[in-house]
Order: structure tokens, then C-alpha cells, then sequence
């Protein structure tokens, strides 16, 4: 983007901005700010400790990835991501902003700051990463009630989706005024949505991405998801981008594929003569043996590992295959140019940044230590064993166990994420469920 700040909020007649920066659950912090106090201060200050958030709202103590004073960063907006927020009643704008320290430097508890630190290590090798993320959400029923089970909504039949319409045109259809705003609100808030599909879920949508540069497509996606539930509730429903809403529905994923490009626009996952490269046979080994040691990058919820289930056509192993979509890692049928690797295991209630930057550092030190994956698996992968964690406590346990990904993220990122996720953890252990006392209130 060539114009400045001040162009683009005059050229679009804007009154306010929103400052927004991700925190650690990919939730949008930040303030509104009227566009003359925007343009005259430059920049945002919010105390380090937003970004230590967790998705209910507490913090863990933040004193060792913060310092005792809570001290404020500087906010700095990426012109970059300027957009005109189509659903709002008065001409208003987003920008994402980076966190910096005083001096300059980003603040190591930024995902955003994380996912720039992995593609760096891309750029040194004189490489691009080139992402495309294909997202799975659910439209569900209005309800106030956190006790009772989500349903379908009603669409224009009158009647709630009653059986998986896996593809189907006409289920799709049934919520066309939603789908024909949400089309509108994403080409005026520039995501570069290129495919839609109903998946096997009731009720449940896959939007697929243009193909490009990890930290846009993370701003994409991040903007993308709150697009979605504006647009929803414009139409009486909800729009859920939890991994597994529902107890009888399969759950929903964030599939990233991925290639690596050189500097003269080459594909190093193909050799010159059109065959696969070391390079792509290292990166698949680095997805295999790092990818359960990030798996609060990927599931980083309860919820998550309910989705991460036998037969629910999601992968609870990191076997590889070509086509093949009971694997964890599929590589697509392609030509040598498009040749990419697709990561099946996150959910889609990831924060993006740091889901793309975990599967980005995965397969760079893959390539790093020079990996050798599995034979690739011809046949089905779903009665194979289990090679990722089965709950968030012992996925935690081996993320901050693990040495190379310390490296990678920065060791202060890595020790504060995995404080929010034990917060959330043990804030989930003190629910008594709806399970327990039915079967065990007078039965035990």
C-alpha cells in the first residue's frame, strides 16, 4: 500500500479507527480511537500484559514475562492492513498493530512478533513460505443457554438441518442472504475468500484462502473470523469457529498447505527435472516429529482434543500420504510448481499467527536437521495409533519440554503461552459438567 494513513482515512471518509492488536488466543484488543486523535498521536499504548490474556478473561501471574510493574508497549499500526469495516452503522477502519518495546524491538509475547521471527529464519536462507488456509465453522441457532447442546439454524426451508450435506448446493443455498452479505463484507474488507463449500457437518462451512505471505494470510484469517460473526448475527444466528460444537458432528478444522519458495521463484520442494526434492521429504519429517510437540498451537483448547477423535474425519496421527486425507500430513496432487505439503491437525480455533508459525517451524527444522520422514502410506490411516496428545495438559507438559521450539519462538514466549493455557486448564478442571451429575449425583 502506497498511500499513507492520513490518504486512506480521508479518501474513505473515515471517523474512527479501530487499534487492534492479537493476543495470545488470537482474541482482537485494543482501542477506538476518533481519526484526529488517531492521526495526531501515531501510535498505541496498552499494558504488555493484554496480550496474557486467556479466552475467559484472566491472567496468569504475569510478573516473569512482563516485569513487576506492568510497563506499557508502544503500538505501532501497520498501514499494511488498513481496511474500511463494511458493517459498521458509520464510515470506521481497522488496523492491526505490532507491538514494540521501548526501544524498538517487538515484544517477544506478540504472535504476531513470533510468526515474523519464523519467517525471518526463512528469509536468511533466502526462501518465502507461501501459505493457504482452508477454515471449517459452523452457523448454529441462537441460544442464551450455556448448559443446552447448539442446533442447526433454521434456514429458508423453515426447517433446521436435519442430515449431513456434505457439498451440497442446495444446503448451502438455504442461507443465501447470509452468504451473499458475507461475500460483500469480504471483498470491501479485501480477505481474498476464493472457495465456498458445505462440509459433512449440520450446518457446517469450509471458506478456502487465495494462496501467499504467512503474516497476511494470519491478518486475513484473524479479521476473516470476526467478518464471519458480525455477518451472523446480522441474520439471527451464530457463526462458531469452536473445533467441536457439537457432540454428534464432526468437528471443525484450519488445514494450512504450504510451500517454500527461492529467490528466483522456485519451487525447493521440486527438483529442476520435476521430482520431489530432500527438501520436501525433510520438511514432511520435521512436521511428523514436531507438530505433536506443538499441539497447543493446534488445539489449544479443551474443546480441541474432542475433535482430535477416531472416526470423526480428523487425523489423530502424523502419517504422510499423497491424496490421502485419513493421513495428518496429505500432500495434494499437484504439478512440480504447486507442489505443497497440507497440515490436516490444527482446529480452527487457533490463533492464526501462531498456528501458521508453528507449522512454518516444524517443517524448518525439519530441513535443519536434515529429517527423513515415514514411507508414505498408501492406505488408511484411521485404525493406526494415536501420535499426538490426547489432552491439553500433556500437550503443554511437551511444548515447554521442547528445546528446539524454545529456540525458535524465543524460550519467554514459549514459558508465558504455556502459563495462559495452564490458567485455561485449570479454570476448565473446576466446571462440574452435566455428565457428572446425571450419572454420579445419585449413583455413586
Amino acid at each position: 500500500m502506497n498511500k499513507s494513513i492520513s490518504q486512506l482515512i480521508t479518501e474513505n471518509h473515515i471517523h474512527e479507527i479501530e487499534c487492534v492488536i492479537p493476543d495470545m488466543t488470537g482474541i482482537a484488543r485494543g482501542k477506538i480511537l476518533p481519526k484526529d486523535l488517531f492521526l495526531s498521536a501515531g501510535e498505541m499504548r496498552l499494558p504488555k500484559s493484554v496480550l496474557l490474556n486467556t479466552v475467559n478473561g484472566q491472567q496468569p501471574d504475569n510478573g516473569p514475562y512482563v516485569g513487576d510493574t506492568d510497563p506499557d508497549m508502544i503500538c505501532k499500526p501497520d498501514i499494511s492492513t488498513f481496511r474500511v469495516v463494511p458493517w459498521a452503522a458509520e464510515p470506521v477502519a481497522v488496523i492491526i498493530h505490532d507491538c514494540l518495546e521501548w526501544d524498538g524491538t517487538p515484544v517477544a509475547l506478540s504472535p504476531r512478533a513470533v510468526l515474523r521471527r519464523v519467517i525471518d529464519l526463512y528469509t536468511k536462507r533466502g526462501w518465502r513460505p507461501v501459505v493457504a488456509p482452508e477454515m471449517e465453522f459452523f452457523l448454529v441457532a441462537r441460544q442464551q443457554n450455556p448448559h443446552e447442546p447448539l442446533q442447526p439454524p433454521i434456514g429458508r426451508t423453515g426447517k433446521p438441518e436435519a442430515g449431513r450435506q456434505s457439498y451440497s448446493i442446495d444446503a448451502v443455498n438455504d442461507f443465501d442472504p447470509f452468504f451473499m452479505e458475507l461475500s460483500k463484507f469480504c471483498d470491501v474488507h479485501r480477505l481474498g475468500v476464493e472457495t465456498l463449500i458445505h462440509e459433512a457437518g449440520a450446518g457446517q462451512m469450509e471458506i478456502n484462502f487465495t494462496h501467499g505471505d504467512p503474516l497476511e494470510l494470519a491478518d486475513r484469517v484473524f479479521l476473516f473470523k470476526r467478518t464471519v460473526r458480525e455477518t451472523a448475527l446480522r441474520h439471527g444466528i451464530f457463526a462458531t469457529f469452536m473445533a467441536k460444537p457439537m457432540e454428534a458432528e464432526p468437528g471443525s478444522a484450519m488445514h494450512i498447505h504450504q510451500s517454500v519458495i527461492d529467490a528466483d521463484g522456485n519451487n525447493i520442494f521440486s527438483k529442476a527435472d520435476g521430482s520431489a526434492s530432500p527438501e520436501f521429504f525433510h520438511y514432511i519429517a520435521g512436521l511428523q516429529k514436531y507438530v505433536p510437540q506443538v499441539m497447543p498451537m493446534f488445539a489449544p483448547y479443551v474443546n480441541s482434543y474432542r475433535r482430535l477423535a477416531p472416526f470423526m474425519s480428523a487425523p489423530t496421527n502424523v502419517r504422510w500420504g499423497y491424496d490421502n486425507r485419513t493421513c495428518g500430513i496429505r500432500v495434494p496432487n499437484s504439478d512440480a510448481n504447486s507442489r505443497r505439503v497440507e497440515n490436516r491437525v490444527p482446529g480452527v480455533d487457533v490463533n492464526p499467527y501462531l498456528a501458521i508459525a508453528a507449522t512454518l517451524a516444524c517443517g524448518y527444522q525439519g530441513i535443519v536437521e536434515a529429517l527423513q520422514p515415514t514411507e508414505a502410506l498408501t492406505t488408511s490411516a484411521w485404525n493406526m495409533a494415536d501420535d499426538l496428545p490426547h489432552h491439553l495438559e500433556d500437550a503443554i507438559e511437551l511444548l515447554r519440554n521442547c528445546e528446539p521450539m524454545h529456540e525458535l519462538f524465543g524460550t519467554k514466549f514459549v514459558d508465558a503461552f504455556c502459563a495462559v493455557k495452564e490458567l485455561e486448564y485449570g479454570t476448565y478442571n473446576r466446571v462440574i459438567s452435566s455428565w457428572e451429575r446425571e450419572h454420579l449425583l445419585l449413583l455413586v
